[in-house]
């Protein structure tokens, strides 16, 4: 086998991993925000932390900033947290763009696993976060065996299969 196959068949490994973890992020965040009371955008565990808003706001921008590393053009941009509907649309809209970029046959200008140690895993730790804030707020998300959770490349979308195993 030649180096540039093999060089090949890494990145699209590595695609495919950052796909699937995109559609990991997109299960756990979709269940994190869904169903969210009125009002906890607002809500703050304690002076100088970040509400759900701008935690949800800073995963839609962690998701633009790995689009800009992925093609090239890397830009960071903090954005002011929108209404909550419209930052849960704009958390699947992001996602949504980056799929479609690592989907194409476009090169990747960093390695898959710089974007997944930086961007990828810093939005999942913030899902973790609003998980955590939403029992602070009364508003408990179920736990689950995400082992078992219907989780496909490619579904990045707000339309999310049910839990197979809450608890």
């Amino acid at each position: 086998m030649s180096a540039g196959t093999e060089t090949q068949r890494a990145e699209s490994s590595g695609r495919d991993l950052l796909r699937h973890s995109l559609a990991t992020l997109a299960y756990r965040g979709g269940k994190a925000i869904r169903g969210a009371p009125a009002g906890f955008s607002q809500f703050l565990a304690s002076p100088g932390s970040r509400t759900p808003g701008e935690i949800l706001a800073h995963i839609g921008d962690l998701m633009e900033w790995a689009l800009s590393i992925a093609s090239g053009q890397q830009k960071w941009s903090d954005s002011h947290p929108l209404r909550w509907e419209q930052e849960c649309q704009r958390f699947f809209a992001t996602m949504q763009s980056l799929e479609n970029f690592l989907a194409s046959s476009h090169s990747l200008h960093a390695s898959a696993e710089s974007l997944f140690q930086g961007p990828i895993a810093d939005a999942l730790s913030h899902v973790g976060q609003i998980n955590m804030l939403r029992r602070m707020a009364g508003a408990a998300v179920k736990g689950e065996n995400y082992f078992k959770a219907e989780i496909v490349a490619g579904r990045v979308g707000a339309e999310q299969p049910g839990p197979r195993r809450e608890f």
